[in-house]
């Protein structure tokens, strides 16, 4: 369920989201990074321990099977990606290890993941784990820059994250400790957000999400990814000559793009699945991937996929949900929505 309470925790200070039901998979091995850096979107090999990146695994034809976040450790490179691709990520890595020194393992059942988000996430994170961690030494981490550190018995590995728009932390132990690790930031008074909160925050924040904005027919630049998931420097990998082409050959243009929408704020939040139209004619441009009433914006925000020729800012479309339409607006969300730490917006919890 939405909070608006829960909202506020994280945008203003911090909270805490389980995200255990998220696939993890651990490679060892010499050859690890030589390995996937002929299979993932982005640069492996350069990675150092302490280091991390986001990146695509592609079809031959340039489409995507999954995206995942991936954090060299020093001792193991480990991923994290969407539930429903582990154990097809983790058997299609296999299947193609020869004479390589890599190994992969499923760690999902074995290990658990809990996300602290917020301005204050440093600080909540350095006094939890204790010890040589410091709050500045956290918050100096680059994105999915990563360091383990003792936690009761065992250890806890720590990432920096923004995949939800905002400053974060995962915090990933074996499944046995995670019990204590939620008890003791329940007791520091860290509220906990569930998956509806997180899921407003990423589209504010125009995170694309697989199996939502982006799916096995998806090319990454479609979706606007390229930046954060596509090395231009390294060596050949699976998928690039059809990115090369793009990029080169076609100029970077692409039949759609993903775009954020602002909605009419008395419309209804619309549906996946719902159609763009172009407010001019009635001509179908696109379609509505996610959706979510935003209370930074105090009305319904989206992301969706319109024509390329049509994903100019501030272009005027209409989104048709059944027989209703609501006006709406092409708007890079992240960059228009107020910045003030309290919402506006008086509703109870949506």
């Amino acid at each position: 369920m939405f909070s608006l309470d829960h909202y506020r925790a994280v945008r203003e200070a911090a909270g805490f989201i389980d995200r255990s039901s998220r696939a993890r998979l651990r490679l060892t091995g010499g050859d690890r990074r030589d390995y996937l850096q002929g299979l993932l979107t982005n640069d492996i090999v350069a990675l150092a321990p302490g280091q991390g990146c986001y990146a695509a695994l592609l079809t031959a034809q340039g489409r995507m099977i999954a995206d995942m976040f991936v954090v060299e450790t020093g001792e193991a490179i480990v991923m994290d990606l969407e539930p429903a691709v582990g154990d097809k990520v983790a058997a299609h890595l296999d299947r193609f290890i020869f004479s390589e020194d890599a190994q992969v393992t499923n760690e999902t059942a074995s290990t658990a993941q809990v996300g602290v988000f917020g301005p204050a996430s440093a600080a909540v994170v350095a006094s939890l784990v204790g010890g040589d961690v410091r709050r500045e030494e956290l918050e100096s981490l680059p994105v999915l820059g990563n360091r383990r550190a003792p936690w009761r018995s065992g250890s806890v590995l720590v990432v920096r994250r923004d995949d939800l728009g905002v400053s974060g932390f995962d915090l990933i132990v074996d499944r046995s400790a995670a019990p204590a690790l939620i008890d003791a930031l329940v007791a520091a008074g860290v509220s906990r957000f569930e998956d509806e909160t997180a899921e407003v925050l990423r589209v504010e924040h125009e995170r694309p999400r697989f199996l939502h904005d982006m799916t096995e027919d998806t090319i990454p630049l479609e979706a606007g990814i390229d930046e954060r998931a596509l090395s231009m420097t390294k060596g050949c990998y699976v998928g690039q000559e059809v990115i090369v082409r793009v990029l080169h050959r076609g100029h970077g243009r692409v039949a759609r793009r993903l775009v954020g929408l602002t909605i009419d704020r008395t419309a209804a939040v619309p549906a996946a699945g719902d159609r763009i139209r172009l407010a001019s004619d009635p001509r179908e441009i696109g379609v509505i991937t996610s959706a979510v009433w935003s209370p930074a914006m105090n009305g319904p925000v989206a992301l969706g996929y319109v024509h390329r020729d049509f994903a100019q800012d501030g272009t005027a479309v209409t989104v048709e949900s059944g027989a209703a339409r609501a006006t709406a607006t092409v708007r890079r969300l992240s960059a228009s929505y107020p910045r003030s730490d309290a919402p506006e917006a008086t509703s109870a919890d949506r």
